[in-house]
């Protein structure tokens, strides 16, 4: 029985050992993104940010959390060292312009959601990494509609023909 409950002190050490050094140090973070680019047919605009996360310390995929305009969500990891934001806003309230992603490992995590709890600032806890999505708008269509264009159009067609036919009788 000794044995075993020396067994587990050792293995909660080492478990303890290797979660303190699992936090990434000097991060390089590469990104791209995506936005609809046609909002003609769409209710809701999508955006998608995708980054490759390299630590300068060698921790692979880390926990990753991401936080834009006061809301909070978990990073989606897509492959090795790979990982993906998305979320989707009305094409009414999709504004032009970068959004700022504010990423984080599970520490600065932590310190963030008891800033939130505690209605702090979260501008004082610093991001593991910071990702730009530059969303320059979407085609809404035509400013004048496809219909209104040949109404005006026969009304002019009308009106030439009606001269045209006042000119030969008179």
């Amino acid at each position: 029985m000794e044995k075993l409950a020396c067994f587990l002190v050792v293995l909660a050490s080492i478990a303890g050992l290797s979660a303190a050094t699992a936090v990434c140090s000097s991060p390089e973070v590469s990104a791209t993104s995506y936005t609809s680019p046609d909002a003609t047919v769409l209710t809701s605009i999508g955006f998608v940010a995708e980054f490759t996360l390299k630590c300068g310390n060698g921790v692979q995929n880390p926990a990753l959390f991401a936080e834009l305009n006061g809301k909070t969500q978990p990073v989606a990891r897509i492959g090795p060292n790979k990982y993906q934001v998305s979320w989707a806003e009305d094409v009414k309230k999709a504004r032009r312009g970068d959004y700022t992603i504010n990423v984080y490992d599970e520490e600065n995590f932590a310190a963030v959601r008891k800033a939130m709890r505690n209605n702090e600032d979260i501008s004082t806890v610093k991001a593991l990494a910071t990702v730009v999505l530059n969303y320059p708008g979407s085609y809404q269509g035509p400013w004048v509609n496809s219909e209104f264009m040949a109404f005006v159009l026969s009304i002019g067609v009308w009106y030439t023909a009606f001269s045209a036919k006042s000119k030969l009788l008179a």
